[in-house]
């Protein structure tokens, strides 16, 4: 639209000089063409056949001297078009400009000056744009990177808040345990052996009360202590420490899909059962890749071990086996071994009651 508006000016200053001419038939038909020309060579920038009507236009020129009011449009096209060679042809009317009146000849030279600044400003303008663009570009690239980096910032800074808060549970689950279960787990001996001594038939029921209460106090702090304990466990990055251990002999993988409210006894069985089957995997594979999944489903907890080792068969003598069986079988889950010349995998499922009833317990 801009060009368009430019254009519309340039051609203002060339209608006087077409207005000369004497005949009228021709400088109408010739400045109809040079409109035509202008207006289909804007609809087709950058094409073939906008460069051969730019050519066409200016050998017209050297055709019918008129047509040369019309140069301040056609060099404006042209620089534009950046197809200034084309321009050459039109140099053949200079052998017949004494058919121009001076006037004529001086309007066509301020419109030529008038176009070839109209073209500078607005190609000054077109660079400062782009340059402005460019650097409008760089800066939400750059404000992106620094967001992606501040978000990576973000949460290495919260998985150090986590890992800070799970070591104090730790540290508070094991004052807890050491100092507070100790001082009642010898008073309710004390009671207990105060009870046994009595011989005071009115101190029998004090007696009794109190060695309730330091019961009720002790299994109380056993909860407390041991969902601190189970709330401390991160078994996904337990998993992924363990498999970043392993041997560079294997290319380990880590697939964990969980919440985060995943009840002790299954953290521990499955961490444990991981140890193993990673041991495993390192002892008696002859693979190379070890894959270890972990997924929490609406019903039950999902682990398996894989490896792409040849195993055939499974030898029932190794304590490796059993003590899987025996954890998965702990936690209320079930666990099977699958041998074959494509590899070694270990399945096990707990289900989600089993495991809320065996924590209650």
């Amino acid at each position: 639209m801009n060009r368009l508006l430019e254009k519309s000016a340039i051609l203002l200053i060339c209608i006087p000089g077409f207005a000369l001419t004497g005949d009228w038939m021709l400088p109408v038909i010739a400045l109809l063409i040079s409109a035509s020309v202008s207006a289909a060579v804007q609809l087709c920038t950058g094409t073939r056949a906008a460069a051969g009507m730019l050519a066409a236009w200016a050998c017209l020129c050297g055709v019918l001297p008129v047509m040369i009011c019309a140069f301040p449009l056609l060099l404006y096209d042209a620089l534009c078009e950046k197809r200034s060679l084309l321009l050459l042809p039109a140099a053949a009317a200079c052998m017949r400009l004494s058919e121009l009146s001076a006037m004529q000849l001086l309007l066509t030279a301020a419109g030529a000056v008038t176009a070839f600044m109209i073209y500078r400003r607005v190609s000054g303008l077109e660079q400062a744009v782009g340059h402005l663009t460019a650097l409008r570009d760089e800066i939400t690239e750059k404000n992106m990177q620094l967001a992606a980096q501040n978000k990576l910032l973000a949460e290495a800074q919260d998985n150090e808040i986590h890992l800070a808060t799970l070591r104090e549970r730790n540290r508070i689950a094991r004052e807890i345990h050491d100092n507070v279960g100790h001082m009642l787990t010898r008073s309710i001996l004390q009671t207990g052996a105060l009870r046994v001594l009595n011989r005071d038939e009115s101190l029998k029921a004090p007696l009794s009360e109190l060695k309730e209460t330091l019961d009720g106090a002790m299994t109380s702090i056993r909860t407390s202590v041991h969902d601190l304990h189970d709330d401390a466990i991160d078994l996904q990055r337990t998993i992924r420490e363990m498999a970043s251990a392993v041997d560079d002999r294997f290319d380990v993988t880590v697939s964990y899909d969980a919440g985060s409210r995943i009840p002790g006894e299954v953290k521990l069985c499955a961490a444990g059962i991981v140890k193993e089957g990673i041991s495993n995997a390192v002892k008696h594979s002859g693979g190379d890749r070890i894959s270890i999944v972990f997924r929490e489903h609406p019903a039950f907890y999902q682990l398996q071990i894989e490896d792409n080792g040849c195993v055939t068969e499974i030898g029932r003598g190794g304590i490796g086996l059993k003590n899987m069986e025996d954890r998965a079988a702990d936690a209320g889950g079930r666990i099977t071994f699958t041998p074959s010349e494509k590899g070694f995998r270990i399945f096990m499922t707990i289900p989600k009651e089993q495991a809320h009833e065996d924590r209650g317990h």
